[in-house]
């Protein structure tokens, strides 16, 4: 009885082994599916303003904490204001 009550320990520490091991495998692909494929192209307006002819705003990407300046209509420029969030569509990364 006691070789049968052995027998069945090993097999459950064996199964629980395998258990762990698809359970990390499983998490692992979880993870991965639940990344973005976001282009990157969004920010935080930090500053504002107008140079010449061009309206202006310096946009941090969400992505890369770069910092880059675009000039844009004045419709466009008079409507969006420090600290909003803004997605320049014609940018892919900066």
């Amino acid at each position: 009885m006691k070789l049968n009550n052995k027998h069945y320990l090993v097999k459950m520490k064996t199964i629980n082994k395998l258990m762990s091991f698809f359970g990390v495998i499983a998490l692992t692909l979880v993870m991965a599916s639940c990344s973005k494929d976001e282009e990157c192209n969004c920010g935080i307006i930090v500053s504002d303003g107008i140079t010449g002819d061009c309206s202006w705003l310096d946009i941090r990407n969400d992505c890369t904490n770069n910092t880059k300046r675009f000039c844009f209509d004045e419709y466009t420029w008079a409507n969006n204001y420090v600290g909003d969030n803004f997605c320049v569509t014609n940018e892919s990364q900066w």
